[in-house]
């Protein structure tokens, strides 16, 4: 009879194995009870990208988060995902998401329903308008902010127009 602490058991590769099948039948036990984990998990992974040598031209909508590491010219609507420009991303629209995230270099205004980021390698040269702003050291900015607070979605209309019109004049720049 074969025992686990008999040192000759060690050289034996074909007694570890019949728990190898039953190991699959246990990550499929696994996976039911990390319900939370794997429904965070999707948010992350459904995102889609727009890799190095994409150029893409005209209105990008969906319901997933993007990377953009090529270049983007027209407009982006993903209102409840985040969009992220790459260290190599060169965007030239406007971007409405939930979370915006600049790595890259942008031309155009952006709406964040939550915050909007700036890296310290990122250019943005446009309007904001979010809840929140991030910009590091080193980054770069130049146009008008808007801060929101959450329930103030509902006026969006005439008020940030205004509210952008009269920062404009006074634009600022973030450069270090």
């Amino acid at each position: 009879m074969w025992k686990p602490n008999q040192p000759n058991s060690s050289p034996q590769p074909p007694s570890p194995e019949p728990p190898r099948p039953a190991a699959p039948h246990t990550p499929s036990f696994e996976p039911a009870a990390r319900t939370p984990t794997t429904a965070a998990q999707p948010a992350s992974s459904d995102q889609a990208t727009i890799g190095k040598s994409l150029v893409v031209k005209g209105e990008v909508t969906g319901s997933e988060s993007l990377y953009i590491d090529g270049k983007v010219e027209g407009a982006i609507n993903l209102p409840g995902n985040r969009v992220t420009v790459g260290r190599n991303g060169q965007v030239a629209a406007n971007i409405t998401a939930r979370e915006i995230v600049v790595l890259g270099k942008v031309r155009g205004n952006v709406t964040a329903s939550d915050r909007v980021d700036i890296r310290s390698e990122g250019s943005l040269t446009g309007d904001v308008t979010a809840q929140r702003i991030s910009i590091e050291d080193g980054a770069f900015f130049k146009g008008g902010i808007d801060i929101r607070k959450p329930g103030s979605n509902d006026g969006k209309g005439a008020n940030s127009v205004a509210a952008a019109e009269s920062t404009k004049p006074s634009a600022v720049t973030a450069q270090a």
